[in-house]
């Protein structure tokens, strides 16, 4: 990077904090309220009470939820779809969602303040954001909390395992070859997935991309392509003034204001509905489950608006539950239901087997410069399995900075079948504990931490940014995993064990890894497996 390129990009982060500071004078003298209810007011939109009684509940509406609901739907089936999150508006022009680098309440699921991966705390009202990061005492969780789930704040990856991963994570209760032939096609084939055009890969905004691939070649790789959910046109017109940039500054994880992602909202959740067999609840948030002595599941609900009041509480039922929650509140739940009795013959499995998929933040710097910003989409993949554990890394924007700074990220992540813990619920407190150990991680994070430095010898280039961040960051997961694992808690389609008509349609089922590479499209055509033999067996 040469020396004027430096200071320019450090006159232009001086530039972007203080025109982020600008909303915030404008808006000193407005309660947050009042401030988000200007910003997006589709939030605040009256919703109404669902049902007494549907036939069919599910929890949730991320890729396990909305896949449920459609087909569903499409089989006739009256369908409530219960979501704690908001339903976040799309438009070309409005900023609906904050950035990375200067999170507000929007950002983030009711707190107010994160810790982020550059090392710097940030502060902002207590508001129903769209991403929930959940803190435990050893690990950080990032979870969607939304209409779409995970499909909003993710960064669009969607790839297939390697088969001798799959086979070691499922074994015989999931047969490889149908999924390939069947299921993972389905998913893409709905969800549209394609890799990085060869004419965005070539714009300014993607320079850290082509950077990427230079440096894992001179280490020896052959980067590949990977499949994306992004809406490639709709990344286009930010680049010809015909949308507000999003995609193309490194936004991501606080959601996407334009739909540059092609999330749950346009397709699965979007389709349901137009069958008028499902209707959406936003602002439900779920407290407990049971069943009452005809055997219809009780749910019982908190309604919440964005600000986090409780607006009314009640209790509805169905006669066949989805858990789609994610790995993290489909567990929270079933482990709760079990240990108060409400589901007492839920087994002993419920709760065991979570995992991190082996997800680290990788990074290196001082990097040829070019482009002043990341754009977010994902281009390329490498993966060794040379250094004891197998590794993925994934061509990754600089998270939380806002220009480029010639920190090249990756996203990695290991398999292995041992990294794993338990939830455990305390009733005096009515909370659940992950206990997950300090440095789970350790040998995953010691096998990327030696494929990055072969990357950097390779490249001339350093591990870590400046003694700020860390070379390899194990102190989250984006890809929560496990807590009511197929073959364990529940059948080979997700039927959870000792009851009848009840489901886990989502990563909970997963035991804890997806074989060093993104679950989303694991578990979406997971779902589509379970929901066709469920509808073919149990209606």
């Amino acid at each position: 990077m040469k020396r004027r390129d430096f200071f320019k990009a450090g006159a232009a982060v001086g530039a972007a904090g203080a025109m982020a500071s600008a909303p915030q004078l404008a808006s000193a003298a407005m309660t947050p309220e009042e401030k988000y209810r200007l910003q997006v007011p589709e939030l605040f939109a009256p919703v109404s009470r669902p049902p007494a009684y549907t036939p069919a509940i599910v929890i949730g509406s991320g890729f396990g939820g909305a896949i449920s609901a459609l087909r569903l739907s499409q089989a006739g089936i009256q369908t409530t779809v219960l979501e704690r999150g908001c339903r976040w508006p799309i438009d070309p022009w409005r900023k609906i969602h904050p950035n990375d680098f200067y999170p507000d309440g929007r950002a983030y699921w009711h707190r107010t303040s994160a810790r982020q991966l550059t090392g710097l705390n940030v502060s902002f009202d207590d508001f129903g954001g769209i991403l929930d990061v959940t803190e435990y005492e050893n690990i950080d969780v990032w979870r969607g909390a939304c209409v779409g789930g995970g499909s909003k704040v993710f960064t669009g990856v969607m790839i297939e395992p390697a088969q001798e991963y799959f086979d070691a994570i499922f074994g015989d209760v999931v047969n490889y070859d149908e999924m390939h032939r069947v299921y993972y096609p389905r998913v893409r084939e709905m969800l549209r997935l394609s890799s990085l055009p060869t004419d965005l890969y070539y714009k300014p905004s993607f320079g850290h991309s082509r950077v990427w691939d230079k440096q894992v070649r001179l280490a020896g790789y052959d980067p590949q392509p990977i499949d994306g959910i992004w809406n490639w046109d709709v990344v286009r017109k930010e680049f010809h003034y015909r949308s507000r940039p999003s995609a193309s500054i490194g936004e991501s994880n606080h959601g996407n204001s334009n739909g540059a992602k092609f999330d749950l909202t346009q397709n699965y959740l979007k389709y349901a509905e137009e069958t008028g067999y499902t209707t959406i609840y936003p602002g439900m948030q779920v407290k407990s489950l049971g069943q009452d002595t005809s055997g219809r599941y009780l749910v019982q609900i908190q309604q919440i608006d964005p600000m986090g009041e409780i607006i009314d509480e009640y209790t509805i039922s169905c006669d066949y539950l989805f858990m789609a929650a994610g790995s993290i509140g489909t567990t929270e739940l079933l482990l709760k239901a079990r240990e108060l009795g409400e589901l007492p013959d839920l087994n002993e499995y419920i709760g065991e087997g979570w995992g991190t998929n082996g997800d680290t933040a990788v990074v290196r710097t001082v990097s040829e410069f070019q482009g002043l910003y990341q754009a977010s989409p994902s281009a390329s993949i490498i993966h060794d399995a040379n250094f004891g554990t197998p590794i993925t890394m994934e061509n990754w924007y600089a998270l939380h900075v806002p220009v480029n700074l010639t920190a090249i990220g990756s996203l990695g992540m290991g398999f292995d079948m041992t990294n794993r813990c338990r939830f455990q619920y305390d009733a005096a407190t009515d909370s659940t504990t992950l206990l997950w150990p300090r440095d789970g991680n350790a040998d995953v994070v010691a096998a990327t931490r030696e494929m990055n430095n072969r990357i950097c010898d390779a490249s001339l280039t350093l591990p870590g940014l400046l003694g700020i961040v860390p070379d390899v960051n194990d102190s989250f997961t984006a890809h929560p995993l496990g807590g009511a694992i197929l073959g364990q808690a529940a059948d080979a389609h997700g039927r959870l064990h000792g009851y009848n008509r009840l489901y886990v349609m989502d990563g909970a089922m997963i035991n804890g890894s997806t074989g060093a590479v993104n679950p989303s499209l694991t578990i979406s055509a997971l779902a589509e497996r379970n929901i066709e033999n469920i509808l073919n067996n149990d209606f």
